[in-house]
């Protein structure tokens, strides 16, 4: 297999390929990809179950917290299928939205009642207990999605043709 390209090289008992030579070598596996598939199948079946029990099909704006959503591409994003189709630039990076909200609630009594009220109002929904959550979940595996249509991002990417179910 490593003879096929200078990017696949052996890894042990298995190969990786090479995304970036130098110093320091980044290389992925196929435990990576499917590491990967498998987080971002659980994010968006999640979603998905979110957005069912407000009985809406889309959503409007998408704001990505911490470290990780301040540096992942909102188009990127939407090509590995970890957030639902938008417009992409009602996608946005917000920061340390949690330390944010915790100096507000800190220093301030007005957002800590409205923090209060608004955890009063949260439903917990367990994901490994809805029925829909596995059937989301493995339609969510392939990049974007096997059945959920991303037109936006086909207007901004070309995507590969849609198998029929």
């Amino acid at each position: 297999l490593s003879m096929r390209s200078p990017r696949i090289v052996a890894s042990g008992r298995t190969f990786s390929y090479v995304l970036k030579e130098g110093e320091p070598k980044i290389t992925i596996t196929q435990n990576d990809v499917r590491a990967i598939q498998l987080a971002k199948a659980a994010l968006y079946a999640g979603t998905k179950l979110l957005m069912e029990k407000q009985h809406t099909d889309h959503v409007d704006r998408i704001h990505f917290a911490g470290a990780f959503g301040s540096f992942i591409d909102p188009k990127y994003a939407m090509v590995l299928g970890l957030i639902p189709d938008c417009d992409l630039d009602k996608v946005s990076a917000v920061g340390n939205a949690a330390g944010a909200g915790a100096r507000m609630a800190l220093l301030n009594r007005g957002y800590r009642r409205e923090i209060e009220e608004t955890v009063s109002r949260i439903e917990k929904i367990e994901t490994a207990l809805e029925p829909k959550f596995q059937e989301h979940f493995v339609y969510a595996m392939a990049l974007p999605n096997k059945v959920d249509p991303f037109p936006k991002l086909a207007a901004a990417v070309k995507l590969p043709p849609r198998k029929a179910m």
